[in-house]
């Protein structure tokens, strides 16, 4: 089995998405911030989008596998359960001893299915202890309802981990919301038959604790790496990348920094690549970025080299003579907003060319396939709720060369 992504644009082949489920009727508005929405999407219109989604990636040549199945294969495994339960209990941060051990032997009696039912969805408070009255939150309704925290955030598949070259980032996340999600990645790397005959190199893993998200990691060729520094993927991890980067043979890592808020989240939600030379770009970010290139330096130290402008940055790394931004919005700063707090600019590229996008950015997508971008339009109605477009719900795993 192949895994190598060595660009953005390659014909995508492989990738790994996860269904949303039942892990989003757990959002109340009191727990939207803590959960990282907005809104609290429609489960039945959410999962209908997301089927036309991946059928639209199938219809278009990828493969796709869900982290669900994935999930329930190694979980079989008594080791990979015994692994994830000591990790989520460890996680859960609760002192009582006697509640600890009431958590493990819950989960340790739970079937495969039912247990990947929890890593996912969560563990209410009233599930472990029902309404007998032997615990203080029977009482208290205002307490927080969760001994394990349902993953809302899953179905943005790229966060938790990127394919880089042929090796893999398991990536630390900033949010304590989607802590687990690397621990599950991380279960079916390791165990899991798909991935046990093709040892990929480990770029990055949670436990280097410096924050690092693969919305912010954009594979520019099999030299280059794009990183956004951003709200969620922090300057030390960046270095610690690029250092592993560099010893495996990269070249250099572009740090395009964002400004550091909510709406610009990650750098694929104000920047993608869409085509040999040309990239979607959000015009208020285009004009605020900075740029620095790393370079290998003796010892293993890091160079940083600050540089003038996005588009020499990139020319450069590509070694073209010239590179295209396409500004979303359609020329209309007003448009432009607010088609980007819908994810205009986080566009998926099926191949050198080919992108897919949400169909409610209309303006942008006009622009796009006016700069001669072909564009596949999905419905995103339910989907966008969570912040994120068709490039945050993906994890390739194989793309074409280029």
């Amino acid at each position: 089995m192949k895994y190598e992504v060595q660009s953005e644009i390659g014909s995508l082949k492989r990738v790994l998405l996860h269904r949303p489920g039942s892990e989003l009727e757990q959002l109340t508005p009191r727990y939207l911030l803590e959960m990282l929405f907005e809104d609290i999407p429609w489960l039945k219109k959410i999962q209908e989008e997301h089927d036309a989604f991946a059928e639209a990636l199938r219809s278009h040549g990828a493969e796709v596998w869900y982290y669900r199945d994935l999930l329930e294969d190694v979980c079989r495994q008594p080791e990979v359960r015994n692994e994830l339960t000591e990790e989520v209990v460890a996680e859960c941060r609760i002192g009582d001893q006697m509640l600890r051990h009431d958590l493990v032997k819950y989960l340790e009696a739970l079937e495969g299915p039912q247990f990947v039912d929890v890593m996912i969805t969560g563990l209410r408070k009233q599930d472990l202890h029902p309404a007998d009255g032997s615990r203080l939150a029977h009482f208290i309704k205002d307490a927080h309802p969760f001994y394990i925290n349902p993953l809302t955030n899953l179905y943005f598949a790229r966060d938790p981990g990127a394919l880089i070259g042929t090796g893999l980032a398991i990536n630390a996340m900033k949010a304590p919301a989607r802590m687990r999600e690397t621990r599950l990645l991380s279960a079916i790397y390791r165990h899991h038959p798909k991935f046990n005959d093709s040892p990929l190199t480990l770029w990055y893993h949670y436990s280097d604790l410096d924050t690092i998200e693969g919305g912010d990691i954009l594979v520019l060729n099999a030299h280059t790496v794009a990183v956004g520094c951003s709200q969620r993927t922090s300057t030390e991890g960046i270095e610690r990348l690029a250092q592993r980067l560099f010893a495996g043979g990269y070249s250099q890592v572009l740090v395009i920094q964002i400004p550091f808020r909510r709406e610009y989240m990650h750098l694929d939600t104000v920047f993608t690549m869409v085509d040999y030379d040309a990239f979607s770009v959000f015009p208020e970010i285009r004009r605020k970025v900075s740029v620095f290139k790393l370079e290998p330096g003796s010892g293993g130290v890091v160079l940083v080299h600050p540089l003038d402008s996005l588009e020499e940055a990139l020319k450069d790394a590509l070694q073209l003579s010239a590179v295209r931004l396409i500004e979303s919005g359609g020329d209309d700063d007003l448009t432009a907003a607010r088609e980007q707090w819908n994810d205009s600019t986080n566009t998926l590229a099926l191949a050198p060319g080919k992108v897919m996008t949400y169909d409610r950015n209309t303006a942008s997508n006009k622009t796009l396939r006016e700069n001669g971008i072909e564009v596949v339009e999905i419905e995103g109605s339910e989907l966008v709720r969570g912040r994120g477009g068709p490039r945050c719900m993906s994890m390739p795993l194989l793309r074409d060369s280029i």
